[in-house]
């Protein structure tokens, strides 16, 4: 996510401490949040993708998301 982007969240975090926003401005600061929790998710799910765990035998396993088994 653009820093321009996350600052406009914090700008309209002030905002909001001083005066209610508007409906657009909730809005936007809104669509801003949730951008950057998925991109927070993403991040996080790449982190994830790419560590491996080595036990104490030796053997190594992966973190990637595995599919539930629903029994």
């Amino acid at each position: 996510m653009e820093q321009k982007k996350i600052d406009r969240i914090s700008e309209l975090t002030r905002i909001s401490r001083t005066r209610e926003l508007t409906a657009e401005e909730q809005k936007e600061r809104q669509a801003l949040r949730e951008e950057y929790l998925q991109a927070i998710r993403g991040n996080m799910r790449q982190l994830l993708d790419n560590t491996v765990v080595e036990r104490p035998d030796g053997s190594v396993s992966s973190l990637k998301k595995q599919a539930k088994k629903y029994h």
